[in-house]
């Protein structure tokens, strides 16, 4: 039986409640193994495991309860092992630089923070700070909207305007929340987000990182902020 692997933490962690249950249907039994200084989370490893709502949520859970206790470098969802021993000898191959990730991370989570605009709204800013951008839009509504040819080259300038904006403000996001961080890594590029960027966030200064959202919401009303946190530090650990 093949050995799914949710976390690594330190040998001295005061370990999860008992009975947990992990990945599967049904949920396979938690447990550790521990070699030196070093445990690695695990369960055994479904034969048909698939990214489903269930055994997603059941990973994040045993993360989260591990995370409370200490610090834990989480692995992603469907990192599998072949066996035990398997996991033994990367415990013992890779023990330094474990142990220094797990110093890195102590008492810290992940924000993850995803930023697009409000169409409406951001069609507004960008005429209320671009002149000529407002000069054509008046001219094109005196002539009862303007011509064909005139109503493509407004078009044309305002996407333009609002992809630049969407530079600016996926700066403006990370700018305004990295001084209430430790660390910033950043996501994925997505044509759905104009940003997308996780924090690295000391659990003591949440509520710091929680005011400086908050402040960058109002200070540009035309975004859409999406936070998920406070989360294992996924996008920390290599």
């Amino acid at each position: 039986m093949s050995t799914y692997v949710y976390g690594i933490t330190r040998a001295a962690h005061p370990g999860l409640p008992e009975r947990m249950g992990g990945v599967g249907d049904p949920p396979r039994p938690v447990r550790l193994i521990r070699t030196g200084e070093l445990t690695a989370v695990v369960s055994e490893a479904p034969e048909d495991l698939r990214p489903k709502r269930r055994d997603l949520l059941a990973h994040q859970s045993v993360l989260s309860e591990a995370g409370s206790s200490g610090a834990v470098l989480p692995m992603r969802f469907g990192s599998v092992s072949p066996d035990d021993e398997a996991v033994n000898t990367v415990l013992a191959e890779r023990e330094k630089h474990y142990l220094e990730r797990l110093d890195a991370l102590e008492g810290k989570v992940e924000y993850n923070v995803k930023a697009t605009h409000d169409e409406e709204a951001v069609l507004h800013h960008v005429l209320a700070e671009n002149a000529e951008l407002r000069t054509l839009n008046e001219a094109n509504t005196a002539v009862g909207g303007g011509s064909y040819e005139q109503k493509l080259h407004f078009g044309e300038r305002v996407v333009a305007a609002v992809q630049q904006r969407e530079k600016l403000d996926a700066q403006l996001v990370r700018q305004a929340l990295e001084t209430a961080a430790v660390d910033v890594s950043p996501g994925p590029e997505s044509t759905g987000w104009l940003a997308n960027v996780s924090f690295l966030v000391g659990r003591e200064d949440a509520a710091a990182f929680s005011d400086a959202v908050d402040a960058l919401q109002r200070e540009a009303p035309h975004l859409v902020l999406q936070v998920n946190g406070p989360l294992p530090p996924y996008s920390f650990v290599e």
